[in-house]
């Protein structure tokens, strides 16, 4: 049986509202508590959930950055607003769908092609999925030493323990650049398959695959290699962008801490460190639950990481549970707008 895209856009849209519907009902902390929570929010939670219309904007003008560089010389269209709606709602299913950060890929690219050729709109999802990533560890590496500039000057503890470990993630993100670098060159889909075919049970599907899709794996990569190659300018203005969002992300959890009063001794220095401790709880929380990323919304590894970051800069576990509950509400929230998007003509 061969699926229609609006098969496929209804089953996009029944998994997504199934999956906010177990988010639900899997708090680790009772309605009663939950409500108590998002009193203590009240009006900041305003904010909290409104700063990611600008998030969520600056992603569609880095992942529009990709496509406009695809399409130049080229009678194909697609105008920022639909972008913008694709991304929420493509993050909308990254969010509620195992596999965290590639349930909204598929969709993505099943709508895209609607308004340009299926190689354009594939190379463009996926150039801006590696870009998403890639920006990721440019905001861990960037992250690091940010934690040693205020371990520097006596804000933060720094010990052999943490020392080690700030080394681990700088020989991590330092492999993931060799690897990205690679795969920007080069092009990864093809190795992508080859490798899939690797796993068991998947040889002769992986076999089959390339050999029916040859010439369009050979051109998606080409059209990926050709990004860094031959518009550098548009590769960094969008890599530039997706780590903006990381920084813009990281005034959520700083709202939450002067919520609590926690500001560092007010004024513009103790905003400052204040706003550097949040992009540093940020940068730890993906970290953590990007290395754990198979489970659906990343449950109970988002909070535990929030808890974990916040009790490492001398916060109480208490503002980690709070911080970590009101960001999963606010995930809820904007996963029903993805969905409710999904849904417009």
């Amino acid at each position: 049986m061969k699926w229609t895209k609006q098969q496929l856009n209804n089953l996009f849209f029944v998994v997504g509202v199934a999956a906010c519907i177990v988010m639900l009902f899997t708090f680790d902390v009772s309605f009663l508590e939950l409500w108590q929570h998002l009193c203590h929010a009240g009006y900041w939670l305003i904010p909290i959930v409104g700063v990611w219309i600008i998030i969520y904007a600056v992603n569609a003008w880095s992942w529009n950055t990709i496509i406009r560089s695809k399409t130049r010389g080229t009678n194909e269209h697609v105008s920022f607003l639909r972008v913008y709606r694709l991304t929420i709602t493509g993050y909308a299913l990254n969010y509620a769908t195992p596999v965290g950060g590639l349930g909204g890929e598929p969709y993505r690219i099943m709508e895209l092609s609607k308004d340009i050729s299926n190689q354009h709109a594939t190379s463009s999802v996926i150039l801006y999925a590696m870009m998403h990533f890639f920006a990721h560890f440019w905001f861990w590496f960037s992250s690091i030493f940010i934690y040693l500039a205020l371990a520097a000057i006596g804000d933060l503890p720094i010990n052999t323990t943490i020392g080690t470990l700030l080394g681990i993630v700088i020989v991590f993100c330092l492999v993931a650049f060799y690897i990205f670098s690679r795969g920007y060159r080069q092009g990864l889909v093809v190795k992508t398959i080859r490798w899939v075919g690797h796993i068991p049970g998947l040889k002769g599907w992986s076999q089959r695959f390339q050999v029916s899709h040859a010439e369009a794996l050979h051109n998606i990569d080409e059209q990926i290699a050709a990004l860094y190659a031959d518009d550098k300018k548009a590769f960094y203005k969008s890599l530039l962008l997706e780590y903006l969002s990381r920084v813009i992300q990281s005034t959520e959890v700083l709202f939450m801490l002067l919520l609590f009063g926690i500001d560092c001794g007010g004024g513009f220095t103790g905003i400052t460190l204040t706003f550097l401790h949040s992009l540093l709880i940020v940068s730890f929380t993906t970290l953590f639950a990007n290395l754990i990323g198979f489970l659906p919304m990343q449950l109970g590894v988002q909070e535990g990481g929030f808890v974990l970051s916040i009790a490492a800069l001398g916060l109480s576990a208490a503002l980690g549970i709070f911080v970590s509950i009101i960001c999963r509400v606010r995930e809820i929230i904007w996963i029903a707008v993805g969905m409710a998007l999904m849904r417009l003509p």
